[in-house]
């Protein structure tokens, strides 16, 4: 196959990409990845990266057209676009994409959404510019997966800015040719470091994908230009940020088969390879009852990317707890929590939580499927309890429902903007695709006026 004009073959499909060809259990994924992702971002509005982020834009920001999600702040489209992805990944709690661990909606709805109330934009248009900001992002990302990631890039931010920037262009209706401009600019923008993980930077990532990607888009629109080849090009994205490129992933089924349609919600709220290490340690838990306070070790046998990602061992603050299989595993055990209240700096100081967290081990099994586990607990009798979990809750293989989706948004916003308004803005997000201009449900974040 031909690898010179693979920006512009993609740009090509998006832009010709209509609702219309989109099947309908990948639109009905779409209005699930949207739902999910706007009571993550309302869940997260209120947290202090938040506040710091908003600190420092507010000195630069323009008109105030944009709502900022679960906040009575407005901003200018990209500045809210970057506020809103921030609030949307803080949390560690918004969808993945597993084959590739990007967090799809973060990067594509922060932006479009922003860009959305600046002008009457149906439901209809939106759900379909979300589909295929994912399906860009995702498809960018299988193309370079694990090489890249395992080079230390942070593939939600990197490929994100592509998926913003396909989502927004299509908003704007930008031809094939800016679409490929767009791409370009996109790509000249993409960044982020796994170094970060645990800190405040790493949902800025997805708010900077945001922004830059609609920025993106914007330029293009303008016929700002830019390299024709910016994915492929020897010294083009793929080139220069991975050992692999596989374009095939790119452009190979466009329209037949959909990387839209496999995205995943998480139900515990940190990253994602810890999940099934709590999903297990919470079945332990009922199973043990009173016997948890008798625990003296607690064995793990995990894929090797668990503690490569997550094997912070003394964890000191609630977004490094995020990131410690070990802190993680401790607080199902003792408090059967694995919700955004597991993940505070509070809980990770706690004493109680401290001592059982040093008796929590782990070793890697190249044997282990990623998305499993094997526990043993001991108890001071001798007792030893062993479990395998072969698929953790929130996969491919045991997805959330819809009610599991909507409780999870109910559990994050009613605390941020009340019950009532929360009872509101779930009904307008799973009623998206019938919106007749989706600025209400931006609006309706908000809360109480």
């Amino acid at each position: 196959m031909q690898d010179t004009d693979i920006t512009q073959r993609l740009a090509t499909w998006a832009t010709g990409l209509r609702g219309s060809d989109i099947p309908a259990e990948v639109r009905r994924e779409g209005v699930r990845t949207f739902v999910n992702w706007l009571g993550c971002a309302v869940g997260g509005a209120r947290h202090e990266t938040v506040d710091r982020a908003l600190e420092a834009v507010n000195l630069f920001t323009g008109p105030a057209r944009a709502q900022v999600i679960g906040r009575t702040e407005r901003l200018d489209e990209l500045h809210a676009a970057l506020i809103n992805g921030i609030s949307s990944h803080v949390l560690d709690y918004d969808d993945t994409h597993l084959k590739t661990i990007i967090h799809p909606a973060g990067p594509v709805a922060s932006a479009i959404l922003a860009v959305a109330e600046t002008r009457a934009v149906s439901g209809e248009d939106f759900l379909t510019a979300l589909i295929l900001g994912v399906e860009v992002e995702c498809r960018i990302g299988n193309c370079v997966y694990p090489e890249h990631y395992d080079r230390g890039w942070h593939i939600t931010g990197t490929a994100g800015v592509f998926g913003a920037a396909a989502a927004t262009g299509k908003l704007l209706g930008l031809d094939a040719r800016q679409m490929t401009w767009a791409f370009g600019i996109a790509a000249t923008q993409s960044s982020g470091f796994r170094e970060m993980f645990g800190t405040m930077c790493k949902s800025f990532h997805p708010g900077r994908a945001a922004q830059n990607g609609a920025m993106a888009a914007f330029l293009a629109k303008s016929n700002f230009d830019s390299s024709l080849r910016a994915i492929e090009a020897p010294r083009g994205w793929a080139n220069v940020l991975s050992t692999k490129q596989d374009y095939s992933q790119i452009v190979d089924g466009l329209g037949e088969s959909w990387e839209a349609g496999l995205n995943t919600y998480k139900p515990f709220a940190c990253g994602i390879v810890i999940h099934p290490a709590i999903d297990g340690c919470q079945q332990l838990k009922e199973r043990l009852g009173a016997k948890v306070a008798k625990i003296v070790s607690v064995e793990l046998r995990t894929h090797p990317l668990v503690l490569e990602l997550t094997g912070k061992t003394t964890p000191q603050t609630g977004l490094e707890g995020k990131f410690s299989v070990f802190h993680a595993a401790a607080t199902a055990l003792l408090k059967g929590d694995g919700s955004p209240t597991a993940f505070t700096d509070e809980m990770v100081r706690d004493p109680a939580i401290i001592a059982l967290r040093d008796k929590v081990k782990a070793t890697t099994d190249g044997s282990v499927h990623e998305d499993a586990v094997h526990i043993a607990v001991t108890l001071d009798d001798g007792e030893r309890i062993e479990l395998h979990v072969p698929h953790a809750l929130g996969s491919l293989e045991r997805p959330l429902s819809d009610e599991a989706i909507t409780d999870k948004f109910a559990r994050q916003s009613a605390p941020v903007i009340g019950e009532s308004a929360t009872t509101d803005l779930i009904a307008k997000a799973w009623a998206l695709a019938s919106t007749a201009d989706v600025a209400t449900i931006a609006k309706a974040s908000a809360g109480p006026a």
